[in-house]
């Protein structure tokens, strides 16, 4: 069972359009609060996509990243800096896929009951914000050049994308993956304790 899930019972349809809308608004919003790094900035967005994955389990929470690239794709401005669907040309495309991917893992743990407690939702939490890498950086190392992409952000060695894409982010991603976990399993048990 899902946070969700537990915090309003069986939801209709409706209800969960509604869900997957308002939770791809809060990544959005998340997103542009970013610190300025190149060519990938720091952003709120994966603690929100934490979050929602956590909160609205597998289905809805990869109906939500997919609503989310979509409101991109129609132009408006909700991925890092304002960007809008040109980012899926861009140095952070393999992250946008690996959004997807990352908020469906992360509710698949929670539909599963594996990230139930503050230790074991870090752990799922810390190991999807790892994983985020590997889709993260195959777009610009090879991806990107086979798809026609040119760039100097483009078929670089393994260096330049440690130095660029992973080293500057490491520390953020991990506290952003521990406050994910301390508000999902700290909204369970304000949960439980308002219904005992």
């Amino acid at each position: 069972m899902t946070l969700t899930q537990a915090a309003f019972g069986k939801t209709t349809l409706f209800r969960q359009v509604l869900m997957a809308l308002g939770g791809a608004a809060l990544i959005a919003a998340a997103t542009q609060i970013s610190v300025p790094f190149f060519p990938v900035p720091m952003t709120l967005q994966t603690l929100a996509i934490l979050i929602v994955g956590l909160s609205f389990g597998a289905r809805l929470g990869t109906a939500t990243l997919v609503t989310y690239l979509g409101y991109g794709a129609m132009g408006l401005p909700v991925f890092a800096n304002g960007m809008n669907g040109l980012a899926f040309a861009g140095p952070t495309a393999g992250f946008l896929m690996g959004f997807v991917l990352m908020a469906g893992l992360a509710g698949l743990a929670a539909d599963r009951g594996v990230a139930k407690g503050v230790l074991s939702t870090t752990i799922v939490t810390l190991g999807l914000s790892a994983l985020l890498y590997v889709p993260g950086i195959a777009w610009p190392m090879a991806v990107a050049s086979a798809t026609g992409v040119e760039a100097g952000w483009v078929g670089q060695g393994a260096d330049y994308y440690l130095a660029n894409f992973t080293a500057p982010f490491l520390i953020g991603d991990a506290v952003k993956a521990i406050l994910a976990a301390l508000v999902v399993t700290g909204a369970w048990k304000a949960l439980k304790a308002r219904r005992s």
